[in-house]
């Protein structure tokens, strides 16, 4: 049958509106109505969804009238897209208009519509966005902001660049349509965005075109079917993913496992030492999270810690944006746990946004881009942090901001405007979701973008000058969505209670130039006093990617300096190590000194606190996108391969092999003393008093906090291990402002001699416990532990009493 147009009607319980919509439509298509066409071919079908009410025989009577007429029936009601998939599937117009029963846009703008289609397009849809479009009557003001956030969520998800994803007035080609609907597999509302992403994957363009639209009384779309249609396009999209890409995502899932597979032996019962009191810490910081969602309290201040001044959460890397979200896997199964599994996935998490990144802007090969993300997320410096900095080592926000960025890059061309604005938003609820995952990697990131934009841009002057100012109206746009939603928590952060102005990490924190060459401690290749002779502990091995990449890095450059990207990748990767030396550094097996030039950037704001050797991190994923690019040439398909590039991609294996991490060292934890285990504690401390462990936990010890936790955070500690503020001038420090008492006991651990105690000495100490509100010391036993109790029965003039395995002295009120 030859047919010039096809009208499909979904309806479901529509008995007092089918009747005059059909009426109408059929008006105009028979020239009824200005703009019809008498000589117009057409046909219209009525899918009925298994409706209750009378719109089966309202459409049953209208078939009978007119053959054009059809009527498709469903026993039960599937849904929106079920409809309109049987409808579309049974035309054979070569334009297909579907519309909804409501007829909320006129039929008579189909003529702007057909227009559409005649000038090229593959389809044309009906938008209520716009200054063009005309909407006649409003919806309730609370339902339409429902639904504009709901449209703005889907667009920004699915369709980019339609403003209307759910207006229900479309006109398709007809051959088009029905190879699209055909391959739909969604049943709801989501169906015109799956229809409108096939359109968009197959390269066939779409108009939006502005339409007059007006609320009608009844409609089926309620405000809580965009949040319905946002998990109909997840489920799409995961049914999507290629087996091959869900391979990837494993394996980097087993590698992340397997790094930690010391501690998920047994999670709760094992250390990393290499960690130092990191992994103490870090615990607190879940638990301590946790603690503040469960009773809403203050997330961004405790005095668990430093009793009675307190901790101010947000200076320290308490990581909200991670912490938050885990605190139910907290709650159920104790920060240890939640810990380890936030550090084992938040890795193979950012191993596949890595490679994501990758296979969207870089290359196509899967392998190729595999083999580039894990390095990037398991280059030596990840490793080293996987240790004790989560902040450091979770960086799956970074690879979706550096892609949204570049989005605003292209954002030349029809419509632009509107797509800068959306980008620059997103952009900027992406940052700021990142500042609570980690403020100074988001810096090193930004830095690295910065380079690599400076080098391309000075390469491409086209480039850049076409995408200078949507990029910079999109920064904007970020910028303005970003600031109101961190003020307060920044205000907190650095002018509320606890903060400080920065930290100080002496002059020998930048890489020694052998670092960057040399392989550190848990790679293959490593070697554990050379790597410690060149970093400052094990959790800053901030660069050691090892002679072989390096060398490999350089032949990638010269083989292909001739893309211009390899050129801004290479100078990222240089400009990123020489900064990492830091203000000053040292020729290697020379006394000669020269100044580096991280120099400039040392005493500016937010970089005066930045350890200078961490900026070599960004030459991780710098080196994944080189070694990305080299194996997508070298990995042609299986016939293509030559002994040439066998020889490559065996020169890639050989550069890569010394720098396999090596699973993370793990031992059994010495558990909290039964005092504290078994709840004894709760017998000695009143309302508001702190328990004093012998010596205060500080960043050399800090196994308090893991009583702590252990007791559920029942007490509070002085002391502690976390950054604040020291000095009338509140430079930050590691650790609570010291204090005579602290001192005392911090020395004889270390020296172990206990000395002669004086009264200035007890009238120190009582004045700090009181300030401390002491209700309890405990010394538990450990090195030096004789001389310990000696200095605190000294101190307090009394004898200590042995209790559920811990020496204490009952200060419970003020006794």
């Amino acid at each position: 049958m030859s047919v010039d147009l096809t009208v499909v009607v979904p309806a479901y319980n529509e008995e007092r509106r089918l009747a005059p919509t059909l009426a109408a439509i059929r008006a105009y298509l028979e020239g009824g109505s200005e703009g019809g066409d008498r000589d117009l071919r057409w046909e219209l079908i009525v899918v009925d969804d298994g409706s209750t009410d009378g719109t089966l025989d309202i459409a049953a009577d209208a078939e009978a009238a007119d053959p054009r007429v059809r009527l498709i029936h469903s026993e039960r009601n599937l849904g929106k897209g079920h409809a309109l998939r049987m409808g579309v599937l049974a035309s054979h117009g070569d334009r297909v208009l579907v519309t909804d029963a409501d007829l909320a846009t006129p039929i008579e703008e189909l003529e702007c519509l057909d227009k559409a289609l005649t000038d090229g397009h593959a389809a044309a849809i009906g938008s209520r966005a716009g200054a063009d479009a005309t909407i006649e009557t409003h919806q309730h003001r609370l339902r339409e902001l429902l639904g504009r956030s709901g449209n703005f969520l889907i667009r920004t998800v699915a369709v980019p660049g339609v403003r209307d994803t759910q207006c229900g007035f479309k006109l398709f080609d007809g051959d088009r349509a029905r190879e699209a609907f055909a391959a739909s597999r969604l049943r709801g509302w989501g169906i015109d965005v799956e229809i409108l992403q096939y359109f968009r994957r197959s390269g066939w363009p779409v108009a939006e075109v502005p339409v007059r639209w007006a609320h009608q009384e009844g409609s089926k779309l309620r405000p809580f079917d965009y949040v319905k249609v946002l998990a109909e396009l997840t489920a799409l999209k995961a049914r999507a993913v290629r087996p091959k890409d869900l391979l990837v995502a494993a394996l980097f899932l087993a590698m992340a496992i397997t790094l930690y597979s010391g501690r998920w032996v047994a999670p709760g019962e094992r250390y990393l030492p290499d960690s130092l009191q990191d992994q103490n810490q870090w615990e607190w910081f879940f638990a301590v999270t946790a603690d503040n969602i469960r009773h809403l309290q203050n997330p961004l201040f405790t005095t668990l810690q430093n009793q009675p001044d307190g901790v101010n959460l947000m200076a320290n890397t308490v990581m909200l944006g991670l912490s938050g979200p885990f605190a139910p896997v907290t709650w159920l199964l104790g920060p240890a746990i939640a810990l380890n599994a936030a550090m084992t996935l938040g890795l193979a998490a950012t191993a596949v946004a890595w490679y994501w990144l990758i296979r969207r802007r870089l290359v196509r090969h899967r392998g190729a881009a595999a083999v580039g993300a894990a390095l990037a997320a398991f280059a030596p410096p990840m490793i080293s942090h996987a240790h004790a900095h989560p902040n450091f080592m979770v960086l799956f926000m970074i690879p979706l901001i550096i892609d949204r960025a570049l989005r605003l890059c292209g954002g030349g061309g029809e419509g632009a405007g509107g797509r800068v604005v959306r980008d620059g938003v997103v952009l900027g609820l992406f940052t700021t979701y990142q500042i609570f995952l980690g403020e100074e990697p988001l810096l090193l990131a930004a830095v690295g973008m910065l380079l690599f934009a400076v080098a391309y841009g000075a390469v491409r002057r086209d480039v850049a000058r076409e995408t200078f100012r949507p990029l910079a109206r999109g920064l904007g746009v970020a910028v303005a969505v970003t600031v109101p939603l961190v003020a307060f928590p920044l205000y907190w952060q650095f002018f509320g209670p606890q903060s400080y102005t920065s930290v100080l990490h002496g002059d020998n924190a930048g890489n020694s130039p052998l670092a960057l060459i040399s392989f550190a401690e848990r790679s293959l290749a490593g070697n554990e006093e050379t790597a410690n002779a060149l970093s400052q502990n094990p959790t800053e091995q901030n660069a050691f990617y090892g002679w072989p990449l390096v060398a490999l890095a350089f032949a990638i450059v010269v083989r292909l300096w001739e893309r211009a990207v390899v050129k801004a990748l290479a100078f990222t990767v240089l400009a990123a190590a020489l900064l990492s030396l830091g203000p000053k550094f040292r020729i290697p097996l020379t006394d000669v000194v020269l100044p580096g030039p991280w120099a400039p950037l040392s005493h500016a704001p937010l970089f005066e606190s930045v350890i200078e050797s961490r900026v070599a991190m960004v030459c991780a994923p710098a080196l994944g996108m080189l070694v990305a690019l080299a194996l997508a040439g070298l990995l042609p398909a299986a016939r293509g391969m030559t002994a040439a590039r066998y020889a490559g991609v065996a020169a890639v294996v050989l550069a890569l092999l010394p720098i396999v991490p090596a699973p993370l060292r793990a031992v059994e934890r010495a558990k909290a003393p039964e005092f504290i285990a078994d709840g004894t504690w709760r017998q000695y401390l009143g309302e508001g008093e702190s328990l004093v462990p012998v010596p205060l936990p500080d960043p050399g010890g800090a196994e308090a906090l893991h009583w702590q936790t252990t007791a559920d955070l029942g007490f509070s500690l002085p002391g502690g291990y976390f950054n604040g503020p020291w000095g009338p001038d509140r430079v930050g420090i590691y650790g609570a402002p010291p204090r005579n008492l602290s001192n005392l006991l911090r020395d004889v651990r270390s020296a172990g001699r206990a000395p002669q105690i004086t009264d200035a000495w007890r009238r120190a100490a009582r004045a700090d416990l009181a300030h401390w509100n002491a209700g309890v010391v405990v010394l538990a036993p450990q090195e030096h532990d004789a001389e310990l109790r000696v200095t605190v029965q000294e101190l307090l003039d009394r004898p200590g009493k042995w209790v559920d395995g811990v020496w204490i002295w009952d200060l419970h009120k003020g006794s």
